[in-house]
């Protein structure tokens, strides 16, 4: 039996890469606070859903609708949950891959923070610009 929190992560991944942002926004809460590190376009702290989403905007815009992310692993308990992945995306013609574990904080059912921390910054940078 996976515990509720693995599959509510596991539900977003899933409808984070159907393009299905309507179930991605019924996971976050309202005021989810989101960390990207690095020193691209998307860097930064990102406040509540319209924050959040206008940078998932600016992320595919930047690929070129491209930027994908395949799932290693999923942990997660009552409050916490940690997904490691690899990101990837076409940009300017070359395949960037990075490995990341994002670390999640949850609360009654939803995400309420999100940590994103890259093994290679400089391939994240060069990936979002």
């Amino acid at each position: 039996m996976t515990h509720p929190n693995e599959e509510l992560l596991r539900n977003g991944y899933a409808a984070f890469a159907a393009g299905d942002m309507e179930t991605v926004r019924a996971l976050f809460s309202e005021d989810i606070t989101w960390h990207n590190g690095g020193s691209s376009q998307i860097s930064g702290n990102y406040r509540g859903h319209d924050e959040v989403f206008a940078m998932f905007g600016q992320m595919m815009e930047s690929t070129g609708g491209t930027f994908g992310l395949d799932i290693h692993d999923i942990l997660a308990n009552d409050t916490h949950g940690v997904v490691l992945l690899t990101a990837h995306a076409t940009r300017d013609g070359k395949e960037v891959s990075v490995r990341e574990a994002n670390i999640w904080h949850l609360a009654d059912g939803k995400a309420t923070e999100f940590w994103d921390f890259a093994e290679d910054n400089t391939e994240l940078d060069r990936l979002f610009g």
